[in-house]
């Protein structure tokens, strides 16, 4: 049973700093793909960030593009995205979800990962 855990959101003034967790457990050791999606209050879910398992590979949508980092720590089956300069635009629930059939980039475009967590709320505001 896949499970992933997000932790690490919750409320920064704009220009702050925030690093979220997605530590994910009870999938085979093989190619994958972890991603971050968000979803704000009365807008669809987007993209954005994906890394593959396999080289490393990231993908990041425009709008986050030199300000969001996502890394991996492969023993502790950790992704992290650090964010910085955060803006007001940047709240919504933050999840992170797990696919092993696609590409990190086609992840980012199309979503249709199987498992998910629960999300993390990131509020900025002053």
């Amino acid at each position: 049973q896949v499970q992933l855990v997000e932790s690490g959101g919750g409320l920064v003034q704009p220009g702050g700093s925030l690093r979220l967790s997605c530590a994910a457990s009870g999938f085979t050791k093989g190619y994958y793909v972890i991603g971050w999606f968000r979803q704000a209050p009365g807008k669809e879910r987007e993209g954005v960030s994906c890394i593959s398992s396999n080289d490393g590979s990231t993908y990041y949508r425009d709008s986050i593009k030199g300000r969001f980092t996502i890394s991996r720590d492969n023993a502790k089956n950790t992704v992290y995205l650090q964010m910085n300069s955060l803006k007001p635009e940047d709240t919504a629930v933050y999840s992170c979800a797990l696919g092993t059939s696609y590409s990190a980039g086609y992840y980012l475009k199309y979503g249709g990962m199987p498992y998910w967590g629960k999300g993390t709320l990131v509020t900025v505001s002053s």
